[in-house]
């Protein structure tokens, strides 16, 4: 309520500037924290969890889904930065080079919005330098290393490069979600950066494990998911819930259940047709990834309306898991990937199954 308006005898004062070291709340949050918290965990899981992640495609798809899922019940942020490292591991395999060295931290940037462009030129020694901004890089500050998709005269290539060279620069201020803030996804410039090709034109996008590593990603969010539903089970486990907490926490579970069902189904896919010889990969991939932003929606939706504002203001956890999850499945690009599915139903590539 405004001076003017707060009745008798109020006399309106003159609006003041915060006093030094009050937080501007328009100002963008700060999100140095969380980085570092999610930094020195990322660390700990190269070292002890990446080495027992199962490569996709090998008979153990489920066990890796699962070990996303677990990390994105804890953390999403972490499981961001884990599952990039999963699948950078998981690329240079299938893409014929070597794995990451004891200690790398590797992360997978191939995102390709409107507007930045980033380019590679070949330079000396078989290597090539990229120039350009490259969007959303998660791990800016913490990767060690990194798959990077450049334009080239040729097409688009994937190209491996180490971030402790000088021409690598994280664009400071171009992450400003509070959601996902400890994802650490700025903007990265690259001047002059020397880089390894990895593998040829547009080869990225047309192996078989692209379509598996999308499914990865929605195994986090899944996880994600389930642990916001936590909050809710261990709220019913504390009391008798009511019919209305009932229906929630029943709807909540079936939701959660076939969503696991669908990761299970297609885990047992990806290891029977690896390399995608029946061209089901992409179909898949696009119909997990949906099933399970849908289910993500669903469980933040009734969550919400069975417990209130009080989990959001008092648990930390939980609220952090929210704000999280509420920007990670935005990578899933809601109306338009549904748009994609249709239109592959309606006329599949050649040789597609559905």
């Amino acid at each position: 309520m405004s001076s003017e308006g707060a009745g008798v005898g109020t006399t309106a004062t003159t609006r003041q500037e915060p006093a030094a070291g009050t937080p501007d709340p328009s100002a963008p949050p700060d999100g140095t924290a969380l980085r570092a918290v999610a930094a020195g965990r990322f660390a700990s899981w190269v070292r002890d969890g990446a080495p027992h992640v199962p490569l996709p495609g090998g008979g153990r798809t489920w066990e890796r889904f699962q070990a996303l899922h677990g990390l994105g019940r804890d953390d999403l942020a972490l499981a961001r930065l884990a599952e990039g490292h999963a699948d950078a591991v998981a690329i240079l395999a299938e893409l014929g080079s070597p794995a990451p060295a004891a200690g790398e931290r590797w992360g997978v940037w191939a995102a390709q919005p409107p507007g930045a462009r980033l380019t590679a030129r070949p330079g000396a020694d078989g290597r090539w330098l990229l120039d350009g901004v490259k969007p959303y890089c998660s791990g800016a500050h913490s990767c060690t290393h990194a798959l990077v998709t450049a334009d080239t005269e040729e097409g688009r290539r994937l190209f491996a490069l180490s971030t402790d060279v000088p021409g690598y620069a994280p664009v400071p201020g171009t992450w400003q979600a509070i959601g996902m803030a400890g994802s650490d996804t700025p903007d990265v410039r690259f001047t002059g950066v020397p880089a390894v090709p990895v593998g040829g034109v547009d080869a990225y996008v047309r192996r078989p494990g692209f379509a598996h590593g999308g499914i990865g990603v929605a195994a986090c969010w899944l996880g994600g998911a389930r642990g916001i539903a936590d909050t809710l089970f261990a709220s019913a486990s504390r009391r008798a819930p009511d019919q209305l907490a009932a229906a929630h926490l029943g709807a909540v579970d079936v939701a959660l259940h076939g969503a696991e069902c669908v990761l299970r189904v297609a885990a047992t896919e990806i290891d029977a047709d690896p390399q995608d010889l029946t061209g089901d990969a992409a179909l898949r991939a696009m119909r997990a990834r949906a099933a399970v932003e849908r289910v993500a929606t669903l469980v933040l939706d009734h969550v919400g309306r069975a417990l209130g504002a009080g989990p959001l203001c008092h648990d930390a956890r939980h609220a952090r898991l929210v704000a999280d999850l509420t920007v990670y499945i935005r990578q899933h690009h809601a109306d338009r990937d549904l748009a994609a599915l249709g239109t592959t139903l309606v006329a599949p590539p050649e040789g597609a199954g559905r």
